[in-house]
């Protein structure tokens, strides 16, 4: 691995103890996984005045290298930042190869860790924006989106670079900083939205817990993001981008009487990515491990300390790093539907399905299945799918209690409705989530009344597998504790594919049967 320091055209002063610096490398590690950091980046007084041509009170360094195929995940370049400082501004760039076909090309990731340092699940974290960004400021008074504003202080920052895949021919990289003196203005108070909205009282809510802002990959801003979840019949929305908490205080004057904000994050590793559902508005949650450095279960926790629920999202998805390698142990629900409906959904349906059966039997644990758009952009449709949870009203802790007790159907749209009930012959009655108590062989009566999804079909689903389908309508079907010991209800369009399930236009969380 190599690294230097080159003079930006607008500096004619190099720092000689940087350049005598800047190739020295040593590994350290984070409190996971073993990391790299690269020479220190030292800065003269940065106080103002032009270093050599460029604006007054700049000063600028630029640090070329290439990393090898097998670098670690992070790459940590420090830059000893002096007093005095206003804004530090970082812009990068790397090269794409060319790859066989099958290889995976170059893609380098960034963000910034401030002077309390890179410890995992500390405090230094000012920022990342992954691959979505080629450069970012941070100044007290404002940030590029993805970046805590926030006083520039003196120490040494780290940016850190993240090499997401590496061509055989290694990633050339060259990153620029530049310091900016003067008078640091103020940091502005944070407003964060209400945990509760006027809502219905206890009602169906409908909800989108995955999108994507320009706080990170996404190109919809929080404004946008808030229209369009009302235009689609939301009640709630959770905040999601990934790798950093920038956009909490982005949604000041967005919510209302009729729409609930969460926020959360998507944590985004390398071993998979998991939602953060409805955290304390300000929390960030690390995501610099992997499955073999046994980290996950100190972060679900913390997620939970912070009022937030734990739930993996997309678990089969194809793209690189996006498959969900740390189990369901410490899940609270699981996104089994993750926009428009794909293969690798239906995968996530029936892994999930396949785990009912042994809490059916044991009358334990289970994790309920949740949908959501993980929309980013034009055309992705914000509620497309949308989660529809009962709840006692519209607030933070109702919709949570009503999401982990499984409470909730999946729906593709506003348009689709669908009530689910299983009633036993002495009376007993029990709702989405919840368990019939049943004697073995006691008839038991499953219906579903399901609107707005036109030439759709209805299926009972059990541990056996599917038991009865019919068109979509209000159904009705018999069973007993002893034949099944759950049910939900699958809608579904009819197949694309001969010989595959159609699509699902709708899916609940199960009922249990039996005592």
């Amino acid at each position: 691995m190599t690294g230097s320091e080159d003079r930006a055209p607008e500096d004619s002063r190099a720092d000689s103890r940087a350049d005598r610096t800047i190739g020295r490398r040593g590994l350290f590690v984070t409190g996971a996984a073993t990391a790299l950091t690269l020479g220190t980046v030292s800065f003269a007084n940065a106080a103002p005045g032009s270093d050599g041509g460029g604006a007054p009170g700049e000063r600028t360094r630029v640090v070329t290298g290439t990393l090898p195929p097998g670098a670690p995940d992070f790459v940590y370049l420090p830059v000893e930042v002096p007093r005095g400082v206003r804004e530090i501004a970082v812009s990068y760039a790397y090269e794409k190869a060319t790859v066989p076909a099958g290889t995976q090309n170059n893609a380098l990731d960034i963000g910034v860790f401030d002077e309390r340092g890179t410890e995992l699940g500390g405090r230094g974290f000012r920022g990342w924006s992954g691959g979505a960004r080629t450069e970012f400021f941070i100044r007290a008074d404002a940030a590029t989106p993805g970046y805590i504003p926030g006083p520039v202080r003196a120490g040494t920052w780290h940016i850190a670079l993240g090499p997401y895949t590496v061509a055989p021919q290694g990633l050339p990289y060259r990153v620029t900083i530049t310091l900016k003196s003067g008078e640091r203005g103020s940091t502005p108070a944070p407003v964060y939205p209400p945990t509760r909205a006027k809502g219905r009282g206890r009602a169906w809510y409908r909800g989108d817990c995955h999108l994507h802002s320009w706080y990170s990959d996404g190109k919809r801003t929080p404004a946008e993001i808030a229209a369009l979840a009302r235009a689609a019949g939301l009640d709630f929305i959770n905040t999601s981008d990934h790798n950093t908490h920038a956009s909490h205080p982005a949604w000041e004057g967005l919510w209302g009487d009729d729409l609930l904000i969460l926020t959360g994050e998507e944590i985004t590793t390398r071993n998979g990515h998991v939602l953060a559902l409805g955290v304390d508005p300000g929390t960030f949650v690390d995501w610099r491990y992997r499955a073999r450095d046994n980290r996950f279960g100190h972060f679900a926790r913390e997620i939970r300390r912070a009022g937030g629920l734990v739930v993996p999202a997309h678990p089969h998805a194809t793209c690189v790093g996006c498959n969900w390698k740390f189990g369901f142990g410490e899940a609270d629900a699981v996104e089994v539907w993750n926009g428009p409906y794909t293969p690798d959904d239906e995968v996530s349906l029936q892994e999930w399905d396949n785990t009912l059966a042994v809490a059916g039997r044991s009358g334990g644990r289970w994790v309920p299945a949740m949908g959501n758009s993980d929309a980013h952009r034009d055309p992705d449709r914000i509620g497309g799918p949308q989660t529809v949870v009962l709840a006692d009203d519209l607030s933070r802790e109702a919709i949570q209690a009503g999401l982990k007790a499984g409470h909730s159907y999946v729906a593709e749209s506003s348009a689709v409705s669908l009530a689910f009930t299983v009633s036993g012959g002495r009376g007993g009655h029990a709702g989405i989530g919840e368990r019939l108590r049943a004697a073995p062989e006691e008839p038991v009566t499953v219906r579903v009344e399901v609107t707005g999804a036109v030439g759709c079909t209805v299926a009972f689903v059990t541990d056996q597998g599917t038991l009865f389908t019919a068109p979509a309508g209000a159904v009705e079907w018999q069973t007993t504790a002893s034949y099944a010991t759950y049910v939900r209800a699958e809608v579904r369009h009819a197949p694309v594919v001969p010989g595959l399930p159609g699509p699902l236009a709708a899916f609940t969380n199960p009922v249990f049967l039996g005592d």
